[in-house]
């Protein structure tokens, strides 16, 4: 009866906002949409602030006087009648099956696209619609993360950590380094930006970390672009906020690359790279976020040595030394000892 209640009230929203919207068509008028505001951060971090509570922060009101806005209310109709469609049929729909209803309207909305396969690899296996995932037979073949994550179950693995990589060079690397049969972990990469469309990465991250209780690390290259893809997995992004308590790893622990680390490995004066404007500008910007100076105080310090030095540099820089040091001498180096936790046996 409550679910019934529910669902009247939001199909006579739907139905109000609609109707409200063809009215002012009709008249000559553009409409405007008001919508809610969310955030994972400001940038005053000495404020007592509330940023990750999932309470809206204020309104924006969207027009179809600017294209941008045009889109994001073409998305969000779309999005309504097929809503209004499975309140009336009484039908159940995943955000996934509604993506893939429009996928070409939803990629076109200004989102970064870095690649597509997102893979994992390492001392895994899983179940996802009945098709079977066993990694651990073959640690070091890569397999593409699940899409339907809500679907995957019967998780078992013997792993010691979780180790996210930003590239799949990086990934590539490990894998023929035999990386994991040597240290016992998982290994993931998401290509760059854990980006709205392909944002299972993160959710299947979150599963594993909630199924098998294992550390999690995250290895970046040494700039600003690494840096705001490693607080996108730990903190979540300014874009998904509204949806920050799923799609956010709390548990991510940063491994490198360090802006201290390029002394302390002795990586030559060749392989750094000079901070551009515009690194700096959003080294400067990144600073400001609450949740650094709150949560993370160390990581706030690698950043200010970053743009102290006004170096940068990417993880492959630690080849110069030798092809493997980055999987036989680097990682290995950071992993503290870690024991397998208990309920994480696997059984065959």
């Amino acid at each position: 009866m409550e679910r019934n209640a529910s669902s009247r009230a939001l199909l006579s929203k739907i139905k109000d906002l609609t109707t409200s919207l063809v009215k002012e068509l009709s008249e000559g008028r553009s409409p405007n949409i008001c919508i809610h505001n969310f955030r994972n951060y400001c940038t005053d971090p000495n404020s007592n602030c509330l940023c990750s509570s999932d309470l809206p922060k204020g309104q924006q009101v969207l027009t179809l006087t600017r294209q941008c806005h045009a889109c994001r209310i073409d998305v969000l109709l779309r999005v309504l009648v097929i809503v209004q469609k499975l309140l009336q049929e009484n039908r159940h729909g995943s955000k996934r099956d509604i993506y893939y209803m429009h996928p070409s309207v939803f990629s076109g909305l200004c989102w970064k696209r870095v690649g597509t396969s997102r893979l994992v690899m390492g001392w895994l296996r899983f179940l996802e619609a009945g098709r079977k995932f066993d990694c651990i037979n073959s640690p070091t073949t890569a397999y593409t993360i699940p899409v339907h994550v809500e679907e995957v179950k019967d998780i078992v693995s013997v792993a010691k950590y979780i180790l996210i990589v930003e590239k799949e060079s990086v990934f590539q690397r490990l894998a023929n380094d035999k990386f994991c049969n040597a240290n016992r972990c998982i290994v993931i990469t998401g290509r760059g930006y854990p980006d709205i469309p392909t944002r299972s990465t993160i959710r299947f991250l979150r599963l594993l970390v909630e199924k098998l209780c294992l550390p999690v690390y995250c290895l970046v290259d040494c700039d600003p672009y690494g840096f705001d893809i490693l607080t996108t997995y730990r903190f979540g992004s300014m874009q998904m906020a509204f949806d920050a308590k799923v799609l956010r790893v709390p548990e991510v622990q940063w491994l490198g690359a360090f802006p201290s680390d390029f002394e302390k490995y002795d990586l030559p004066q060749q392989c750094l790279l000079p901070l551009t404007a515009e690194d700096k500008r959003r080294t400067e910007t990144m600073l400001l976020r609450c949740y650094l100076q709150k949560e993370v105080p160390e990581w706030r310090l690698e950043l200010e040595l970053m743009l102290q030095k006004g170096v940068k540099f990417e993880i492959e820089a630690f080849s110069v030394h030798t092809l493997s040091f980055l999987s036989e001498q680097y990682i290995p180096s950071k992993i503290p000892k870690v024991e397998v936790l208990p309920g994480n046996n696997f059984k065959s």
